[in-house]
């Protein structure tokens, strides 16, 4: 059964920057050998990743780039904007309005700590939860 994650920002460092909960959940993938997809929401979004997988931890380095290269998928973890199209991975971080499209086996849900973001993500899961996934709530 595929599953869907939600993870509900709460903790001051993920408030300031929600982008260190997704580095975060990367370098976990990564040490568990799941290639990753990430959904972003617009392009600067997508840059802002790239640029943060680079610096946030001085003790880990995260394969990553921006989707759309030959080498796609060599790379552990693939930055999408939308309109670029991507293979489908078994693991999905989705940064987006709408419920990630593909196959996948797992989607994590990064939610921001406000309340259109919280409502949008209410949508979601009932989406998730129509189409069969197990879902889980997890306070960041």
């Amino acid at each position: 059964m595929p599953r869907a994650d939600f993870y509900l920002i709460d903790k001051p460092r993920f408030r300031e920057e929600p982008l260190l909960l997704v580095c975060e959940l990367a370098r976990k993938a990564l040490a568990a050998k799941q290639f990753t997809l990430v959904l972003a929401r617009d392009f600067a979004q997508a840059e802002a990743l790239d640029d943060l997988l680079w610096s946030f931890d001085d003790d880990a380095f995260i394969p990553h780039q921006l989707a759309g290269d030959d080498d796609d998928a060599d790379t552990a973890v693939l930055i999408a904007p939308p309109g670029v199209d991507t293979a489908d991975r078994a693991l999905v971080i989705n940064l987006r309005d709408a419920c990630a499209p593909g196959n996948f086996d797992r989607v994590l849900e990064v939610v921001a700590a406000d309340s259109a973001e919280r409502e949008g993500s209410r949508k979601r899961w009932t989406e998730y939860k129509r189409l069969g996934f197990e879902v889980a709530k997890h306070d960041m």
